[in-house]
């Protein structure tokens, strides 16, 4: 049997409220140059962008719970989010940003432990 992953929370935490704040950066630019309109097609792929950035961040430490603590990240950024704005509806590319948030963190952490796995399978340097 496989022991219980203990969740990093501090570096979750962290690791999520990164990723919101660089989804921000990111998005903030895009918004002054082009309006509005283009919030729709940004703020989804940034969503996704930063949080698998972050997811990986966060596994750097880990031993196990890759993808658990990449998909936390994702919901940490989603709930940062969500309380920010009062949870006040929103258009559906938003909603669709936050879905991509829980993927891309699952997806960073899932590159992360394979990372992982790969480095301990490497031969000793000559």
């Amino acid at each position: 049997m496989a022991a219980p992953i203990t969740i990093q929370w501090t570096r979750v935490l962290i690791g999520g409220f990164l990723a919101e704040v660089s989804v921000v950066a990111v998005v903030i630019p895009f918004f002054l140059i082009f309006g509005r309109h283009v919030l729709l097609y940004v703020a989804p792929l940034a969503s996704l962008a930063m949080c698998f950035v972050f997811a990986l961040w966060v596994g750097r430490r880990l031993g196990s719970g890759f993808v658990l603590h990449g998909v936390l990240v994702g919901v940490v950024a989603t709930l940062l989010y969500v309380g920010l704005t009062l949870a006040r509806p929103e258009p559906f590319a938003y909603v669709v940003a936050h879905v991509l948030k829980i993927l891309g963190g699952a997806a960073g952490g899932f590159v992360g432990e394979r990372r992982r796995a790969e480095t301990k399978n490497l031969p000793p340097a000559p």
